[in-house]
C-alpha cells in the first residue's frame, strides 16, 4: 500500500486507506433498495463512493464527518473517477486519528495571510472605508482565516476565504496600477468584505454546508447589513458607506448570478471581474493538477460543464 492522497491514484489502482466522510446522501436504488453516496477526503481532494444496499444502521454509522477505513477500487464513471468500495468499516477506538488529518488546507499560512490582509488595510488612506474594513475583520477574524470560500467549485478547503482574499488584493493592486484612477481603498475594502458574510452563511471548514442564514439570507444581504451595523457603531455616515455596500451587492455581476444589482461604478466592475477571474483559475489548476499532460481534465461544471486540455510539455 502507498500512501498517497486519494486523488493520486489511476483507474484500476486497489486503495487501503483512512478517509473522512464530507458527506452522505441517502438514495433509492432500482431494486428498490437504499443506497449510500459518500463524498470520501483527505487532504488531496475528494472522490465519491456509493454504499449498496444500506441498512438504517449504515446510515447513522456513515454519517458525514466520520473517519473510515475502506479497502476498494478505482474506476471510471460518466466522466470522472469513483471509489468502488469493496469493504468499510468505522474508524476504532484503538485508532488515533483527527478530522484535520483529512482536510485540505490553503497553501499560505494563516498569519501570514492575516498580515498580508492588515498591511492592506494599513495601506488604505480614506479613514472610514479603512475602520468599517478594520473592524469587520477583527470581528471576524478567526472564521475569516478558517473558512472556505465556498462549499464546492472554487476555494472549498480550509481557509479557502482568506487565501481567494490574499489573491484577488494582489490582483486588485497590479490593475490599479495599470488603471490608476481606480480609487485603490475602494477596491480593496470591496475585496476584503466581499465574502466575508461566508462566516455567517457556510457551517464552517467541516463537512461545509448552509445554515438557516444562509438559506434565508445569503452572504451578500448578511453582509450589507454587517456593514451598516459596523457604520452605525463606529458613527461613520457618509457616501464611503453605501459605495461600500454597492461593492457587496454587485460582486456576481448579473441578478441571475445572485446579484441583487449589477455593477454600477468603475471598482465594483473590477471587484466582479478578479472575482471571477480568481475562482477559475483556482478551479482550473485544481483540476489540472490531476490530469496528465497531453490528457483532458473531468468535465468543471462551475466552467460550463467544459473539460479543459493540458498541453503535453506542461510538467
Amino acid at each position: 500500500m502507498t500512501n498517497k492522497g486519494i486523488m493520486h491514484y489511476e483507474i484500476g489502482e486497489q486503495i487501503d486507506l483512512f478517509l473522512l466522510i464530507k458527506a452522505s446522501t441517502k438514495g433509492i436504488a432500482s431494486n428498490g433498495k437504499p443506497f449510500l453516496t459518500l463524498i470520501l477526503q483527505d487532504q488531496s481532494g475528494e472522490i465519491e463512493a456509493k454504499l449498496w444496499d444500506a441498512s438504517q444502521d449504515d446510515e447513522a454509522t456513515y454519517a458525514a464527518q466520520g473517519i473510515v477505513k475502506i479497502l476498494g477500487d478505482i474506476h471510471h464513471y460518466r466522466g470522472r473517477n469513483q471509489l468502488k468500495i469493496r469493504t468499510i468499516r468505522p474508524l476504532q477506538q484503538n485508532e488515533t486519528m483527527d478530522v484535520s488529518q483529512f482536510l485540505e488546507t490553503a497553501p499560505i499560512q494563516k498569519d501570514e495571510m492575516m498580515e498580508k490582509i492588515t498591511q492592506y488595510i494599513f495601506e488604505m488612506k480614506n479613514p472610514n472605508l479603512q475602520r468599517i474594513t478594520r473592524q469587520l475583520v477583527k470581528k471576524h477574524q478567526t472564521a475569516f482565516l478558517e473558512y472556505p470560500a465556498a462549499t464546492k467549485n472554487h476555494h472549498e478547503f480550509v481557509s479557502g476565504l482568506a487565501y481567494h482574499v490574499v489573491s484577488m488584493l494582489d490582483l486588485a493592486r497590479s490593475i490599479s496600477s495599470l488603471y490608476p484612477s481606480l480609487d485603490t481603498d475602494l477596491l480593496y475594502s470591496g475585496v476584503i468584505l466581499h465574502d466575508l458574510g461566508k462566516v455567517i452563511e457556510l457551517s464552517g471548514p467541516v463537512s461545509t454546508t448552509y445554515t438557516v442564514e444562509g438559506n434565508l439570507l445569503g452572504h451578500i444581504s448578511i453582509m450589507v447589513n454587517e456593514i451598516a451595523k459596523a457604520a452605525e457603531e463606529l458613527r461613520i455616515e457618509g457616501e464611503e458607506v453605501v459605495l461600500l455596500q454597492h461593492m457587496v451587492l454587485s460582486h456576481h455581476g448579473k441578478a441571475e448570478w445572485g446579484s441583487p444589482k449589477p455593477p454600477m461604478i468603475k471598482e465594483a466592475e473590477i471587484l466582479h471581474y478578479i472575482d471571477n477571474l480568481d475562482a477559475k483559475m483556482n478551479m482550473l489548476d485544481r483540476a489540472l493538477e490531476r490530469v496528465k499532460p497531453g490528457e483532458f481534465s473531468e468535465r468543471i461544471f462551475a466552467l460550463e460543464n467544459r473539460s479543459f486540455y493540458k498541453p503535453s510539455f506542461h510538467k
